[in-house]
C-alpha cells in the first residue's frame, strides 16, 4: 500500500513547473523525409501562425476513481445531502446524492494559478447553504510562485470571485489533514476565521469573506515543524493555525459568536478560546501538552470539546497520540483515549460527533500503517470504546465490517499481503472522517487513495457486521506523469503519480487493475512500439527496483526488467518503432540500450536526457538536454550532437510522428527564457520555430480532420494571448482553443495525445485532476454499419518507403448520390507485399488478396464524402501500386 501520497508524486510534479524540467514525450507530426546526420545548427523561426476561438468540446474525466489523499470531508449542518471534500492538489468537489458521485467545483482555476488547486481549507455556511468558501493554495515554499486565496460562491460551487492574501497557503504541505482552518460563524455567517501557515496567524472576514485582516489579539502564530533542518521549505515551514470551532450555543441568530476555539501548531499551548467573539484570546487552561492537535470538535449539546492529539504533524507520519474531552461548562479536561499512550504507535486524528446522538464520538489512529488504520467509537461521550477490528489469537483479525471494492477494484493493489495484514485495507492518512448530521448510519472518510463509507454505521453498535464501500465515483485526483494513444488495442495507457497507472480499455469505466509486476510507486514514462503497438514498455519509481517493465500483449501484462547500475528512479525510456529495441535514460545514471534483457550504455548523449524513437525507423532514436537534440541511427547505442538553440530550461517534450521518419515535434521553454513550440523535418538536424506560439509546454497528435490528410496536432500553450489546449488541423499554420474558461484545470504541461483512431478526441494530463479527455460534434458516428453500395473512387499512396518496408496512405471516396453505411474495400499485391500494422480500418489478408473493413466509427460515409485509412507493409523486390480496387462487388476507379 502506498505511503507517499503527492509529497513524491504530486509535489515534485508541481515542484518541476518552475523549478526543475519535467521531461516526457509528446507526440508530433511532419511530411516525409529520410534523416541524417548533421553538424548541430541554431533553431530557426518560421512566420506567424493564427490562433481562433474555441471549438465545440465535451469534456470528461477517464475514469479511475480516487487516486489521491482526501484531507477533508465536510457536511453542511443545516442543509441534507449537502457534502463538499478537498483534496491537496486537485481542487474540491461536491456531493451528488441522486447520482451517488462528486462535482468537481474548481476545474476552472487557470494556468497562472495552478497553485489554488490545493485546498487547505473547506467551510460551508450553515446560515445560507448556497454559500460555501475555500481557502487555497498549495506550497509555502517556493515551489509555488504564487500567495494563496480564499473563494467564495454563492451557488454552492458553480462559480467563484477570489480574495488574494499576502502571504501563501500550503493545501499539499505537512500537517495538510489538520483541520479545518476555515470556518464560518453559525450565527453570524458574514464573519468567517482562517488559520494560516508559517507564522501567518489568525485572520478574519466581517464581509462574508471579501476583505480579510489579521487578528493581531491572537498573539500565537504557532512554530512547531516538522523538520527544522530542511533547506528546501517544505518540512521547516510552520504549521501555524490548523482549526477553528464554534460553540454555537453561545450566539444567537444574526449576532456573533461569542465563545470559539483554535488550534495551534505548538505542542505546548495547542488550544486558545476567546469568550468575546475573537476580541480576546487566552490558552485554555490545563490542556495536555507535548502533541498537537490535529482536531477539535464540539458537541455544544452536552457541552464537550473533543480533541485528537498526534506528536508530529502528519498526515504520513505519527507515532503517539492522545485523545481528551473538555468540559466547556466546568474546565475539566479528562483523558479518554482509546488506547494507552504506551500502546500506540500512530497518533489521532479523523474525529466526528454523532449529531443526531452527541454521545457517540468516533476518532481515528490516523498514522497507522501497519497492519492497518484503526477507527474507535464510543457511545458514552469517550468512557469506553470499540474497535473496528481486533486480533483473535494473533495475526488472526476479526473485523466489524465487510470492504466492497467492486466498484474500485484496484484498491487491492493486486495485493496478497500475510496476516494481520489486508488487502483492501481499511484505510491509511485517515484524517477526514464524518458522521453524516442527518443520518447517524452514513460515514464518510478519506484515505490516501479515496473515500470510502457506509450507509449501515449504528450495526458497529449491535455488533452486526456492516458494509464499507468506496463513495469516490467522479473524485479524479491522480497526478498524471505521461500518456500513450496506440493505434490498437487499448485507446489509452496511462503513467500516474502514486498508483502507477492504468491500461484503459473503456474510458468510462473503473479499469480492475494498476499496472503489477511491479507496482510502481509512480509511472514516469510509458512508450509502445508504433508498427507492433502490443509491445509497451514503463519505467518508475520503486525502492529497491526493478524500475522498468515490458509487455508484449499492449500492457495488460507485465514482466520487471533488468537494471544497469545505478538507477535511483524511472525517467523516460522509448521502444523502437518495430518493439525489437529500448533505449532508457533513468535517474541516477546514463542512456542505455538494450534488446530487454541487459543494458549497454550509450554515447554520445549526457545523462538525464529525454529519449523518445522514431516512428517509422527501429534504428532510430532522438534525445534532448539542456536545449541540444541528439539522434541515434544505430538503435540507441551512439548519439550525434544535432540541433542546438532549442530552450535550456523549463520543461521540455518532443515526439516523432508515425509514418513519417525523421519528423519531430517540440514544446517546451520557461517564461525568462526560451519558450515556444518548433518543428524539424529532418531528424532534429534543424528545428523551426512556430510563430505566434509564445509557450507551448506539451506537443501531441491523433487522427486527421475529415477531408484532411495531415493528423491533427494538440498542445497545452499560450497563443495569441491566451493560455489554454489548442488544436491545429493544418500542420500548425492556425489554432483553435478547444477548452474554455471553466474548464482549465490548472497546470496541464505534463502530457497530452490525441486519439490515433477517433478525430477530435485528446487526453490531456493534470497535476491532480487525473487524466481529462474531450470530444468534438465533429467525431463520426461509433455505431458498427451495414455493407455499403454504389460507386467509389480510391486513392491509394504510398506516402514513404524504405528497405522492406513502406507506409501507404489510402483514401476511399463514396461517388454515389446516397451514404454508404459500412464499407470493406478490396485489392490484390500483384508483387507478394504484406500489410502490417493498420490503422483507421481493420485488415484481412490471404495470400495475394487484401480486405480493409471499416471500424465502428468511421463506417458511415456521405455521399461524395471520403474516408481514409493507413497501414504499414512489407515488400521484396518491387512495390508496385495495385491497380483495381472493389467495394462490395462494384469496381472503383482508381485516382
Amino acid at each position: 500500500m502506498r505511503s507517499t501520497r503527492h509529497l513524491l508524486a504530486g509535489l515534485a510534479l508541481a515542484a518541476g513547473l518552475l523549478a526543475s524540467p519535467l521531461t516526457g514525450a509528446a507526440p508530433a507530426t511532419a511530411a516525409p523525409t529520410e534523416a541524417t546526420e548533421a553538424t548541430p545548427t541554431e533553431a530557426t523561426e518560421a512566420t506567424p501562425t493564427e490562433a481562433t476561438a474555441a471549438s465545440s468540446y465535451t469534456w470528461k474525466n477517464v475514469r479511475v476513481d480516487g487516486g489521491g489523499f482526501v484531507p477533508g470531508i465536510v457536511f453542511n449542518r443545516t442543509e441534507k445531502n449537502l457534502v463538499y471534500a478537498r483534496t491537496d492538489i486537485g481542487g474540491a468537489y461536491r456531493w451528488n446524492q441522486t447520482t451517488a458521485s462528486w462535482t468537481p467545483l474548481l476545474d476552472s482555476v487557470d494556468w497562472d494559478h495552478w497553485g489554488h488547486t490545493g485546498v487547505v481549507g473547506l467551510a460551508s455556511d450553515s446560515v445560507d447553504p448556497d454559500k460555501v468558501y475555500a481557502a487555497v493554495g498549495t506550497y509555502t515554499n517556493d515551489w509555488d510562485p504564487g500567495n494563496g486565496a480564499v473563494l467564495r460562491s454563492a451557488d454552492r460551487g458553480a462559480t467563484w470571485q477570489r480574495t488574494d492574501l499576502p502571504f501563501k497557503l500550503g493545501g499539499n504541505m505537512p500537517g495538510r489533514g489538520m483541520g479545518e482552518r476555515l470556518a464560518v460563524d453559525p450565527n453570524r455567517n458574514s464573519v468567517l476565521y482562517l488559520g494560516t501557515p508559517s507564522g501567518n496567524g489568525l485572520w478574519r472576514s466581517t464581509d462574508s469573506g471579501v476583505t480579510w485582516s489579521k487578528v493581531t489579539s491572537f498573539t500565537n502564530p504557532g512554530n512547531h515543524q516538522q523538520d527544522p533542518t530542511d533547506t528546501s521549505g517544505y518540512n521547516s515551514d510552520e504549521q501555524g493555525i490548523v482549526w477553528v470551532t464554534f460553540d454555537e450555543s453561545t450566539g444567537t441568530a444574526g449576532s456573533a459568536t461569542r465563545t470559539i476555539y483554535a488550534g495551534v501548531g505548538d505542542k505546548g499551548n495547542a488550544v486558545y478560546r476567546s469568550t468575546d467573539a475573537g476580541a480576546t484570546w487566552t490558552r485554555l487552561p490545563g490542556q495536555p501538552t507535548g502533541y498537537l492537535a490535529h482536531k477539535g470538535v464540539l458537541d455544544a449539546e452536552n457541552g464537550y470539546l473533543y480533541l485528537a492529539y498526534s506528536d508530529t504533524a502528519g498526515p504520513y507520519d505519527g507515532g503517539k497520540g492522545q485523545v481528551w474531552r473538555y468540559a466547556t461548562a466546568t474546565g475539566t479536561w479528562t483523558n479518554i483515549s482509546p488506547v494507552a499512550e504506551a500502546d500506540t504507535h500512530y497518533g489521532f486524528s479523523g474525529l466526528t460527533v454523532d449529531r443526531q446522538n452527541p454521545g457517540t464520538v468516533m476518532v481515528s489512529g490516523y498514522s497507522s500503517w501497519y497492519p492497518d488504520t484503526q477507527i474507535f467509537r464510543s457511545t458514552d461521550s469517550g468512557g469506553s470504546w470499540t474497535r473496528a477490528w481486533d486480533y483473535t489469537s494473533y495475526p488472526t483479525r476479526a473485523n466489524r465490517y465487510t470492504m466492497d471494492v467492486s466498484s474500485v477494484p484496484w484498491l487491492t493493489w493486486g495485493g496478497n499481503p500475510a496476516p494481520p495484514e489486508q488487502t483492501p485495507k481499511l484505510g491509511w492518512m485517515t484524517e477526514a472522517l464524518e458522521i453524516d448530521p442527518f443520518d447517524s448510519n452514513r460515514m464518510m472518510y478519506g484515505t490516501g487513495a479515496t473515500i470510502y463509507g457506509t450507509q449501515e454505521l449504528t450495526r458497529w453498535d449491535a455488533g452486526t457486521n456492516f458494509t464499507i464501500r468506496p463513495m469516490v465515483k467522479g473524485l479524479e485526483e491522480t497526478a498524471v506523469l505521461d500518456l500513450a494513444s496506440p493505434p490498437s488495442g487499448a485507446p489509452l495507457i496511462s503513467a500516474l503519480g502514486d498508483i502507477g497507472g492504468f491500461r484503459h480499455t473503456d474510458l468510462t469505466a473503473v479499469p480492475s487493475m494498476m499496472f503489477t509486476g511491479p507496482n510502481f510507486t509512480s509511472t514516469t514514462s510509458v512508450d509502445f512500439a508504433e508498427t507492433k503497438p502490443d509491445t509497451v514498455v514503463r519505467t518508475g519509481h520503486l525502492d529497491g527496483g526493478p524500475r522498468v517493465a515490458f509487455s508484449t500483449d499492449n500492457g495488460a501484462n507485465w514482466r520487471a526488467g533488468q537494471e544497469p547500475s545505478g538507477v535511483t528512479g524511472g525517467g523516460t525510456v522509448a521502444v523502437s518503432a518495430d518493439g525489437g529495441r529500448y533505449v532508457w535514460s533513468p535517474e541516477g545514471t546514463g542512456v542505455h540500450t538494450g534488446t530487454g534483457g541487459a543494458w549497454t550504455a550509450s554515447t554520445g548523449i549526457p545523462a538525464g536526457a529525454t529519449v523518445e524513437s522514431d516512428r517509422v525507423d527501429p534504428k532510430t532514436f532522438y534525445g534532448f538536454k539542456d536545449g541540444t537534440f541528439y539522434a541515434s541511427t544505430d538503435g540507441g547505442a551512439t548519439f550525434t550532437a544535432r540541433a542546438t538553440g532549442l530552450p535550456a530550461k523549463g520543461n521540455a517534450r518532443f515526439k516523432a510522428l508515425p509514418g513519417a521518419k525523421g519528423d519531430i515535434w517540440f514544446a517546451g521553454g520557461a517564461p525568462d527564457s526560451t519558450y515556444g513550440l518548433w518543428h524539424s523535418t529532418d531528424g532534429g538536424a534543424t528545428f523551426t520555430r512556430l510563430g505566434g506560439v509564445e509557450q507551448a509546454d506539451t506537443i501531441g497528435f491523433g487522427k486527421a480532420a475529415p477531408g484532411a490528410t495531415y493528423p491533427t496536432l494538440y498542445t497545452s500553450a499560450k497563443i495569441g494571448g491566451v493560455r489554454g489546449i489548442f488544436r491545429s488541423t493544418d500542420a500548425g499554420a492556425s489554432w483553435a482553443r478547444i477548452n474554455d474558461d471553466a474548464h482549465q484545470w490548472g497546470w496541464t504541461g505534463g502530457a497530452i495525445t490525441g486519439d490515433p483512431r477517433v478525430y477530435g478526441r485528446v487526453y490531456v494530463s493534470t497535476n491532480g485532476r487525473g487524466i481529462i479527455y474531450g470530444d468534438t460534434t465533429e467525431t463520426g458516428p461509433v455505431d458498427p454499419p451495414p455493407a455499403p453500395t454504389g460507386a467509389c473512387k480510391v486513392t491509394y499512396k504510398v506516402t514513404n518507403q524504405w528497405q522492406g518496408g513502406f507506409q501507404a496512405d489510402v483514401t476511399l471516396t463514396n461517388t454515389s448520390a446516397t451514404a454508404r453505411t459500412g464499407w470493406t474495400l478490396g485489392w490484390e499485391y500483384p508483387a507478394g507485399q504484406r500489410v502490417g500494422q493498420m490503422w483507421n480500418a481493420t485488415p484481412t489478408q490471404t495470400g495475394t488478396a487484401v480486405t480493409a473493413q471499416n471500424v465502428g466509427w468511421n463506417g458511415t460515409v456521405a455521399a461524395g464524402a471520403s474516408v481514409s485509412f493507413g497501414f504499414t507493409g512489407t515488400w521484396t523486390g518491387t512495390n508496385p501500386v495495385p491497380t483495381a480496387f472493389s467495394l462490395g462487388g462494384t469496381t472503383c476507379s482508381v485516382a
